[in-house]
């Protein structure tokens, strides 16, 4: 009988999950531009072909350390298209405490601009929610589903995604927990008037 793989699988993701998020794919530039199998192998204390037998090559791995994170995310925060503001504080906080996922999906909008499979199943019940809300009259109808997840999820990312620059142009920490509170009520009330039936 093998030995038990799990343990192994286990650090060999966890590992993936900072390498990929730090330095993305890097599948079209040389070395050390992007992400490294022998850093993951090393990290994770196990021989890099252990990497290629239990997933495959380094673009495989990296689009399942980015499927496994959207299914982490849609664990953590459940999406509530009867709730869009409350469903978009929840994942605001997330993406708070949890960065990599906004740069592995940056990094694979960048690196792997189609789709996978995974990616598309992820929106999928999310936009067939909203249907349901917007004919339920909860939600909107005047906006497609689509166009209103789009533009919540902008909302939600704004402030992450907004330049280094722009944030520097107010005296205060734009980290800080006032502004962080201050910059959540802002978009979950813009969330609420772009959702209002």
């Amino acid at each position: 009988m093998p030995p038990d793989a799990t343990a192994t699988k286990r650090r060999l993701l966890e590992a993936a999950y900072q390498e990929f998020a730090d330095y993305r794919l890097g599948a079209a530039r040389p070395p050390p531009a992007g992400a490294r199998v022998v850093r993951i192998a090393e990290s994770a204390q196990v021989n890099k072909r252990l990497i290629y037998v239990h997933f495959g090559n380094k673009g495989e791995f990296f689009d399942l350390v980015v499927a496994r994170s959207l299914a982490d995310l849609a664990e953590a925060v459940p999406f509530t298209a009867n709730d869009l503001p409350g469903y978009a504080g929840a994942l605001f906080d997330y993406l708070l405490q949890h960065p990599q996922v906004l740069r592995l999906t940056g990094w694979a909008q960048l690196e792997r601009p189609e789709p996978t499979a995974a990616e598309i199943d992820a929106y999928r019940p999310k936009i067939e929610a909203l249907a349901g809300a917007q004919q339920q009259g909860i939600v909107t109808s005047s906006v497609a589903p689509a166009d209103i997840l789009a533009l919540v999820l902008g909302l939600i990312t704004a402030w992450a995604a907004a330049s280094p620059a722009l944030r520097s142009l107010d005296p205060e920490d734009p980290w800080s927990p006032e502004r962080i509170a201050a910059h959540r009520a802002a978009m979950t009330a813009a969330v609420e008037a772009l959702t209002a039936s």
